[in-house]
């Protein structure tokens, strides 16, 4: 850097280098929109250019080998035989076979197995995974594979066609169209006479593979009727058997002119029976009336009797009328009187006698109408009985004959089963109606390479958008003071660019000839904000600290202390950093001594202090093995020191988070500049700085925002992000 001004007074204005960055904006970083958006993308467009080269050179990879696929298809009907619908009551629900079903069958393994060998898939290394060219993944993945299931391997090893399977199943489709029963087929290969050779083939495969399953499925089911048939003929046998053996044994009577003549008999001998009870009742009702009256040509007024007594009854009545009228001529002493009564006499004697002897004649034929009416009524109860067991066992003949046919109609069943099968031997298990075959397709289908190489370009763009998006989400880091709005008693000391120069720590470049425009002009904008926050004047003593270290704090303080020498201002510079400082090896001064004797009482503050040639003096950290903490009085010795004799003290101190002595330097010091990287400190470090800082000194701290890419800060939509981009216009046209 080289001194040409004239060293002006540390306490004169410097308005003409003034600069106010403006930190209180009306549009907020988080504020999204449009405009934002360019913006986003056009800062993070070397990140999305290489998201996006990466991604297209690996979709290049595998567009490249793509190869061109032919499809071919046939569509085609699949009907029931229609013999088989002959007997139906309504051939035409039952006209075409489930389409569901048959689909499946389509897609049989069997089916699968007999096409690949037939059409030779396993000779196609689209098809055969083992005739295809190992990339390194896949050697990699099967040899990981191979570590974890060996048994698998080798299982896959042994059986070849395994691995064809589901490329087969992956080439092939078989689908219904729409609601209708048309079934199309569908195939994918490579080769376009092979794409059109599958589906035919498996259509004829189809045929002879549903014939043969037709034919497997009634051979089982005449089997199994065929023993059906057997058994079903033992078991009729069986009850015809029965049948007829319990006819002959319980001697049945089965003819109706049988069953007549026994109802017959049990009529007449219930018709018998009912005489006899009424000639019975005749017998006995007369005899009780003979017995019971006094005079028995009285009770024979009211009974049937005999001639013979009848007219003996008559004789009787005439000869006593004859008597009442001899008795109303004559007395009773009369001859005739006397011979009347003689004559009535002997007729009621002869009467009596004649009614005795009917009485005994009554009770004979009563004794024998008893005799009859028991043996008539044993009769009727044997021909009952009889009727009863010949109904019983008619009852039992009659069931097991019902029972004889019904097994004779479940073998006649079966016989027509039998015969149906027969019948059904003779037909084909479905009929095939092929629309339209599978022709040799003319042209590839789907999308050319140039097709997927642009949606590959795009599908990498927004891929690389949504990644520059997601980092710029995620990035907390600080890049401008509109980020520290928020934070009270901050004083933005403006900005410093990154340094341009190879070897930024190299003293040779610092005090060389070669300038920099844009970062002095950035370093003597912090010197300018020092001095207006400090009513109008340098400060005395400035700490010059951050809150990580890496963040540019020793090139700043070095920066200001070569500025304020280069403009005649006396500078003294301290290394405050007492285990990590490297000040002495920045001048190339090779000291022995440093702030660290100094600390440790082994030397005077005189007997550190050196003297550089370009007019700064400057305090190296010294032995950090001697390391001490230090204190507000030591710090305040080294500041009255320099006041005295007329020297601004720059500290350059440990970073705040690192260490405690930065605390006691800022409660000495009269002014604090806390350096924040661009793009790299993030708000929660810089807040808690400011933090720790501000509960040792309650004053306000100024901030410098260091290492900051102007090209990149004004792509940011920031109130300051035109600040750069019109001072590298105005640094151009400067050196034009």
């Amino acid at each position: 850097m080289t001194i040409s001004t004239v060293p002006p007074d540390r306490n004169t204005s410097l308005s003409s280098m003034r600069y106010d960055p403006r930190f209180q904006v009306e549009t907020r970083s988080d504020d999204f929109d449009l405009t934002s958006g360019l913006r986003l993308i056009r800062r993070r467009m070397v990140m999305i250019a290489a998201i996006v080269a990466l991604l297209m050179a690996i979709a290049a990879i595998g567009i490249s080998g793509l190869k061109p696929t032919f499809h071919a298809e046939s569509r085609l009907i699949i009907h029931r035989p229609l013999a088989t619908t002959l007997d139906a009551e309504d051939a035409g629900l039952n006209d075409r076979l489930d389409v569901t079903s048959e689909t499946e069958r389509l897609l049989s393994r069997s089916i699968a197995e007999r096409v690949i060998r037939d059409l030779r898939l396993d000779q196609w290394p689209e098809f055969n995974p083992a005739l295809r060219k190992t990339s390194l993944i896949g050697e990699i993945r099967a040899l990981m594979r191979g570590l974890v299931d060996r048994e698998k391997s080798s299982l896959s090893a042994r059986n070849s066609i395994e691995p064809i399977i589901p490329e087969y199943y992956r080439a092939l489709r078989v689908w219904r169209d729409g609601q209708g029963d048309v079934i199309q087929i569908g195939f994918d290969a490579s080769d376009p006479k092979l794409a059109a050779s599958v589906p035919n083939r498996l259509i004829s495969i189809y045929l002879e593979e549903r014939k043969n399953s037709f034919r497997g499925r009634l051979d089982a089911a005449e089997e199994w009727v065929l023993r059906r048939i057997a058994e079903q003929q033992g078991r009729a046998k069986a009850a015809r058997d029965a049948a007829d053996q319990y006819q002959e044994t319980m001697d049945v009577v089965s003819n109706d002119e049988a069953q007549v003549e026994q109802i017959k008999s049990i009529m007449e001998l219930g018709e018998r029976q009912t005489k006899i009870d009424q000639s019975r009742a005749e017998m006995r009702a007369t005899i009780s009336t003979l017995e019971a009256a006094d005079d028995p040509s009285l009770a024979l007024q009211t009974i049937v009797i005999p001639d013979s007594i009848g007219a003996m009854q008559r004789e009787l009545r005439a000869q006593e009328q004859d008597l009442d009228r001899l008795l109303e001529t004559y007395g009773n002493t009369a001859e005739a009187v006397v011979d009347s009564r003689a004559k009535i006499l002997k007729s009621r004697t002869d009467l009596s006698l004649a009614i005795d002897r009917y009485l005994q004649s009554i009770r004979a034929k009563l004794a024998a109408l008893d005799h009859e009416h028991d043996v008539v009524q044993s009769a009727l109860a044997e021909a009952h009985d009889k009727r009863s067991r010949s109904a019983l066992a008619q009852t039992e003949l009659m069931r097991l004959q019902r029972l004889a046919d019904k097994e004779q109609t479940s073998l006649d069943k079966l016989e027509e089963n039998r015969r149906t099968l027969a019948g059904q031997a003779l037909l084909p298990g479905a009929e095939l109606e092929v629309l339209s075959p599978a022709a040799v397709p003319l042209a590839p289908q789907g999308r050319g390479r140039l097709f997927y190489l642009v949606g590959a370009l795009l599908a990498s763009v927004s891929i690389a958008v949504t990644a520059a998006f997601v980092v710029e989400m995620m990035d907390k880091s600080v890049r401008s003071f509109d980020q520290m709005a928020g934070m009270p008693r901050i004083v933005p000391a403006g900005f410093v660019p990154r340094l341009k120069r190879k070897d930024g720590g190299n003293p040779s470049t610092f005090f060389g000839q070669v300038p920099d425009g844009m970062f002095d002009e950035a370093i003597r904008t912090v010197i300018i904000s020092l001095k207006q926050s400090n009513g109008g004047k340098l400060p005395n003593s400035i700490v010059v600290t951050s809150a990580h270290s890496g963040e540019g704090k020793s090139l700043v303080a070095r920066s200001l202390a070569i500025e304020l020498a280069a403009n005649g201002i006396p500078v003294l510079l301290v290394d405050g950093d007492l285990r990590h400082g490297r000040l002495d090896s920045f001048f190339q001064s090779e000291l022995e001594h440093g702030l660290n004797e100094f600390l440790s009482g082994q030397v005077r503050l005189g007997d550190i202090i050196h003297h550089h040639p370009s007019g700064i003096d400057f305090i190296p950290a010294g032995n950090p093995r001697l390391h001490r903490h230090t204190h507000s009085s030591d710090a305040a010795d080294i500041i009255e020191m320099a006041r005295v004799r007329g020297k601004i003290v720059v500290f350059d101190s440990a970073p705040v988070l690192a260490s405690t002595d930065t605390m006691h330097l800022t409660a000495a010091a009269e002014r604090t500049l806390v350096v924040v990287r661009w793009g790299k400190t993030s708000r929660r470090a810089v807040e808690f700085c400011l933090q720790q800082l501000k509960s040792v000194r309650n004053a306000e701290l100024s901030v410098v925002i260091n290492d900051v890419q102007p090209k990149q800060h004004a792509k940011y939509n920031f109130s300051d992000s035109e600040l750069f981009e019109r001072s590298l216009m105005k640094y151009h046209d400067f050196e034009a």
